[in-house]
This record gives C-alpha cells, sequence and structure tokens, in this order.
C-alpha cells in the first residue's frame, strides 16, 4: 500500500507538471505575449505603453552625503558645532556607531554651493559636471528607507526586501518584460573595479525563486567580460557548436522524464553562452569609440573596469537592447574625513555620470533611457566622531536623502520634496515635519517601494499586477506596497 501511495504521488506530481508546461506554452503565454509584441525569453506582462525601453542605474554604494552634493543647508553653517536639537531627532533611532557618543555636534558643509540652470537648483562645488545636465534630472531630495544598515538597505534597494533571497529588480524586469535582443543577456552587471567600501554580492542581482535564466550577467574588466564564456584552448567553434547539440539533445530527453524547467532554462542559457562568443567582445570593445566621446566622460574612460569606462560601456549596451544594466560604485561610507574622501569620490563619478546622460540625450535615446543615481541611504547632519575645523564624518541616515532620475518620461529640471532647515526630516507642503510612521500617505516623501514602482511605471507595468507564486504567496517588487510618484512624471 506505501509503495502504491508514493507512485500515486509521483504520478500526481508528474500530471501536474505537465500541466504546468503546457499552459505556459499554450494560451496563456500567447495571450500574454501578445502585450508587448516581440520580445525573446519571457512572456510580457506590459499593462499599459512605456515611457522608457530601458534602465541604467548608477547605484552609489555607501550613501553619498546629501547635505555635501545637492541639499543645501545653509543653517548648518551657521549651528556648526552646536548640538542637534532633541525636538530636530525625535524618537528616531541612531546607529551603533552614534548612538553612544556624548556629544552629537552638527557639521556644516564644507563646500560652497550654487545655483544653476534655468531650474536654480542648488550643487555643491564638488559636482562641477552636473551644472550641464542640472535642467534634464529630476533631483528628489525626499527619499527614505526603512534600514539603517548597508547589508539589508542595499537588499531593500536592489529586490524591496532587506532580508536576502528576493528577486532582484532587474531579474523581475527580465522576468515580466523579456529581452530586446536575443544575443546578450536582458539585465547586466558593471561593477567599478578596485573599489574598497561595503562588500557588494551576487545575491543583489540574482534571481531569488525567479527561473536562474533571469539573473544579471556580470561583465568585468579585462580579457574575458564573462567568466568561462570562451572556448578553452584546443576547442574551435565548430566543435563547440557540435558539443552544445548533443547536450541539448541530452538535456531535452531528461526533460520530457523530468518536466523540470531549470534544464529548459539550462539549454536557453548554453545557447545564450554560444551567441554571446561574439556579441560581447563586439560590445565591450571601447576602441572604436571617437576621440570626443572620450574627452565628454574624461581620461579614466580609457581605462576598463573604471567608472567612467562602465558609463560608457553602459551607454553601448543600451545601443543594443539590454533592458537593465547595474552599475555599481563603492567608497560612499565615509564615517570619518568626509570632506576628502568625498572630493575624491566626485572626482571619479561626477564627470562621467553627467556624460552619460549627455550622451544618450544627443543620440536621441535618453527620452527612452530612464537613468537612475543614488545609493542605499543619507548620512546625519550631525558629525560622526569629533569635529574639526577640516574635517568631520557622518553617520547612516535614512530619514531623509537624495537621489536623481534622468529621461524616461521623468520631469526634467526640477526638484521633488524638500528636508527641513537642518536636513534631517522630510516636510510636507506646509513645511510641517512628516510622520515617519505616515509616510507612504504623503505625496512629498517617497519611500523605496515608491521609486520601484515608478520605475516600472516607466516600463509600461503596474507594479502591483507584476506578480509571482511562490511557496503559497504572490510576491511582488514592491511587495505589499508602493505608490508611483506622479508628480515627477512627464
Amino acid at each position: 500500500m506505501e509503495k502504491m501511495m508514493r507512485n500515486y504521488d509521483d504520478l500526481m506530481a508528474v500530471n501536474r507538471r505537465h500541466f504546468l508546461k503546457s499552459a505556459m506554452a499554450g494560451v496563456g503565454s500567447a495571450a500574454l505575449s501578445s502585450l508587448l509584441g516581440e520580445s525573446f525569453g519571457a512572456p510580457s506582462v506590459s499593462h499599459f505603453a512605456p515611457k522608457a525601453k530601458r534602465v541604467i542605474y548608477l547605484f552609489q554604494s555607501g550613501g553619498p552625503a546629501q547635505q555635501d552634493l545637492f541639499d543645501y543647508k545653509p543653517l548648518l553653517n551657521e549651528k556648526n558645532g552646536e548640538q542637534l536639537p532633541p525636538e530636530v531627532r525625535g524618537a528616531q533611532r541612531l546607529t551603533g556607531m552614534s548612538a553612544n557618543q556624548s556629544s552629537i555636534p552638527l557639521a556644516g558643509s564644507q563646500f560652497k554651493f550654487e545655483q544653476y540652470g534655468e531650474s536654480g537648483a542648488w550643487l555643491s562645488e564638488l559636482l562641477p559636471y552636473h551644472r550641464d545636465i542640472v535642467d534634464d534630472i529630476c533631483i528628489i531630495k525626499s527619499m527614505y528607507t526603512d534600514a539603517i544598515n548597508h547589508d539589508p538597505a542595499i537588499t531593500f534597494f536592489q529586490t524591496g526586501s532587506q532580508i536576502a533571497g528576493r528577486p532582484s529588480m532587474g531579474a523581475w524586469l527580465s522576468y515580466g518584460l523579456g529581452s530586446m535582443n536575443e544575443n546578450l543577456p536582458s539585465f547586466i552587471v558593471l561593477n567599478s573595479a578596485g573599489q574598497g567600501g561595503q562588500p557588494l554580492y551576487s545575491r543583489l542581482w540574482g534571481a531569488g525563486f525567479l527561473d536562474s535564466k533571469y539573473q544579471g550577467v556580470q561583465f568585468r574588466s579585462g580579457k574575458d567580460p564573462v567568466l568561462y564564456l570562451t572556448n578553452p584552448d584546443g576547442v574551435c567553434q565548430s566543435g563547440r557548436r557540435a558539443l552544445l547539440d548533443k547536450l541539448s539533445d541530452l538535456n531535452r530527453h531528461q526533460f520530457e522524464k523530468e518536466l523540470d524547467p531549470e534544464i529548459e532554462s539550462r539549454i536557453a542559457q548554453y545557447e545564450m553562452a554560444y551567441r554571446m562568443q561574439t556579441s560581447v567582445p563586439e560590445a565591450t570593445d571601447l576602441s572604436g569609440e571617437p576621440e570626443h566621446v572620450y574627452e565628454l566622460y574624461g581620461e579614466d574612460a580609457r581605462k576598463p573596469g573604471t567608472y567612467a569606462a562602465n558609463c560608457l560601456q553602459a551607454r553601448r549596451l543600451a545601443e543594443r537592447g539590454v533592458r537593465f544594466i547595474q552599475l555599481y560604485h563603492q567608497g560612499w561610507d565615509q564615517h570619518g574625513n568626509l570632506p576628502s574622501a568625498i572630493r575624491g569620490q566626485c572626482k571619479e563619478t561626477d564627470q562621467a555620470s553627467a556624460a552619460l546622460v549627455k550622451d544618450l540625450k544627443q543620440r536621441g535615446m535618453l527620452d527612452d533611457t530612464l537613468v537612475i543615481w543614488g545609493g542605499e541611504f543619507g548620512r546625519t547632519s550631525y558629525s560622526q566622531g569629533k569635529i574639526t575645523k577640516t574635517s568631520y564624518g557622518r553617520d547612516h541616515h535614512p530619514r531623509c536623502f537624495t537621489m536623481w532620475m534622468a529621461g524616461g518620461g521623468i520631469k526634467p529640471g526640477i526638484s521633488h520634496g524638500e528636508t527641513d532647515a537642518y536636513g534631517y526630516n522630510i516636510v510636507d507642503g506646509f513645511g510641517g515635519v512628516i510622520n515617519p510612521t505616515k509616510h507612504h500617505y504623503d505625496k512629498h516623501a517617497v519611500h523605496v517601494h515608491d521609486l520601484q514602482a515608478t520605475i516600472l511605471n516607466q516600463l509600461g507595468v503596474n507594479h502591483e499586477h507584476l506578480v509571482h507564486q511562490y511557496q503559497g504567496r504572490r510576491f511582488r517588487l514592491t511587495d505589499v506596497h508602493g505608490k508611483v510618484v506622479n508628480d515627477i512624471l512627464a
């Protein structure tokens, strides 16, 4: 009897897999695919006409100090060295790195600010190249997050959850919208080489519980941009093709027995890798770029693996139909010696970030490319550790920080949201401090899930409908939260 029951369970499992497979390949898949038109590798969940076809996300890992870059606070300079008023902090928590300080002195920025462009946006002297794009970007000064430490904060931005294991944003988009180029991955990751700071893990661009074919593919600098892509010594291209054909036959035979969709994914990934042997060297060869492009991005663009080279590489990938391009640049975690450290960070990133926007614009690509710049949280208006005439540090601050977006149907030349005179809290339209527990109900504050919902919206996706059922629960990037920030949409 026990053996009979096991056989019955096995039969039912196979029948369920047969049913799910046929449903995916049949009417349901055809209906979904008809919503978007041509795409490679996934059904479409496009819900309305998209404003953006692709995303380039310039992630500044560590948390840039908004008070020294975008959020001008003259009061901090006036009260430099004085104590942060208790009523400004309220009951907000501090990290363990500064919670036990006997003194929490306000730290004014050592850098000069001026207004630029028709928008009159304030910019620090650290960002001279941003002056050229200030009327092309939307500066969001009222971002906030739930996490106060790096790993959960970065994971939250990239996956919608502070707990590791969920699919990354790029994986969700690959799953929902498919690819625009069958010879390149739809989701590519570029990390600045040689940067110190908080570690970055491959799970940040992983597929989580989605099919593994949706995970991001990391492109590295050097001879082999993608590991294990080139043929070993002694293996020719025709031999590789014959091997893949035989391997595909074996995998398909196994699939007929197991009906495991991961087997089909494995076949698809082998085929993609074969096509990438030709497409990747062409896409990553920057030698053909004209001299004026290198002048635009800066001398660092000639050095493989730098942030500038990766920004230029991102433009080339966008031209070739890659849907989601994720750049990571570490080093913004400046708890001490901030004036010197942030100057170096801006020297590495300012010109190239601005150049990417200008380059896309002059090529007619900015309208349908969404560019995002920002880190996982902001920095405190008070100094972590001792403040001196030449130096100070800033601790983590999740309650308010600054990011910017450009292109892809985002209003250019505006600043959205505002912080109080101390740069410590978000304020509403009447100048009052927003209750942190009610941020989701105020249009001026932009939560991480709101940003994610807005990104999906610009790609033609309703964030509440991009759903995957896993272990009995329906999951989405924005979990059960998020609202589209309509005030920043063109």
